[in-house]
């Protein structure tokens, strides 16, 4: 991957493009946890993307460092490590991520092939709903290799499933592992069999009915629309799960997350466990699910394929 100096160090240059909530929230955050030396912010609304600047430098002012920041320019995407695709559609129905698909696809078929003409060779990090279907979208429109297209997938919904978890056992989030599979979306499961708490296998060391099995999943599945109908957005989540992603690949980290990653055998982008370091996806990692869970993860499968199918 493309490397430069900036300053005497080592450049992270990284680009957004859609400066609404989220993208907004990524960039603070990208910022703050020092994971930026340049930003490239664009959106079709030049005063929203300048205002967003020039609130990051102020918010920069006290702490000991700088990002340089520049706006509306593709052609200086050329030396960014990683683009940020998080445009986003105002027409949301608070009960459906797929009601954005028609204006992300638009702004999507817009903005990649000037990404690529400016000559990017990096990673994209693709974070617009419907998340599954925008990925490959931005893969296939793009040309890049399917290993440096990375959808952040499941990867807040697998947060989320930690909290609850938690919470309903009463124990840290961090002491809880496992993962939300399939589609950003709906159709979404979780693989009881893979949860644990403190190492431990949830299903077989704690007491877990079916109804309350469904309980947490369904509480996993509306954790987005819950924050979404009382605030009007979410972007916090999302950030941080970005910056992580962000993290891995700048540090070669390896590290094992479950994103929106290619799957040969159903041809299409899905929620699956992957290493995620320097080349983007080196590698997606198997895991054993049960019979009825391998079910669940193709009916999701088939559920993306459908939502795909409506843009063919």
């Amino acid at each position: 991957m493309l490397k430069v100096e900036y300053g005497g160090n080592l450049m992270r240059k990284i680009g957004i493009i859609g400066l609404g909530h989220v993208g907004a929230d990524v960039a603070y955050t990208l910022c703050r946890e020092k994971l930026v030396s340049h930003l490239v912010l664009i959106d079709k609304l030049e005063e929203k993307v300048l205002a967003e600047k020039l609130e990051i430098e102020d918010s920069l002012v006290p702490w000991d460092y700088s990002v340089k920041i520049d706006t509306q320019n593709y052609g200086t995407l050329r030396d960014a490590e990683i683009v940020i695709i998080s445009v986003g559609s105002q027409s949301i129905d608070n009960e459906n991520r797929n009601s954005e698909l028609l204006d992300n696809v638009a702004s999507v078929k817009e903005t990649i092939p000037r990404v690529v003409a400016s000559g990017f060779k990096g990673i994209f990090i693709v974070i617009s709903n419907p998340c599954d279907t925008i990925t490959r979208l931005v893969q296939e429109i793009s040309g890049f290799p399917q290993s440096r297209v990375i959808g952040t997938g499941t990867l807040l919904d697998t947060s989320r499933m930690k909290r609850i978890v938690s919470q309903h056992f009463n124990v840290s989030p961090q002491d809880v592992t496992g993962y939300v599979l399939g589609e950003h979306g709906e159709s979404q499961f979780i693989p009881w069999s893979l949860v644990q708490i403190d190492g431990k296998s949830l299903l077989e060391n704690y007491s877990l009915s079916m109804e309350e099995a469904e309980l947490l999943k369904e509480k996993t599945r509306l954790g987005g629309w819950e924050i979404h109908s009382g605030k009007g957005w979410t972007s916090f989540g999302i950030a941080s799960m970005c910056a992580r992603l962000v993290q891995a690949i700048q540090l070669d980290e390896n590290r094992i997350y479950p994103v929106s990653v290619y799957d040969e055998r159903e041809k299409l982008y899905l929620g699956y466990p992957a290493k995620i370091g320097r080349k983007g996806i080196s590698q997606k990692v198997d895991v054993v699910l049960t019979e009825k869970e391998s079910d669940l993860y193709r009916s999701s499968a088939q559920a993306v394929r459908e939502v795909y199918n409506l843009i063919k």
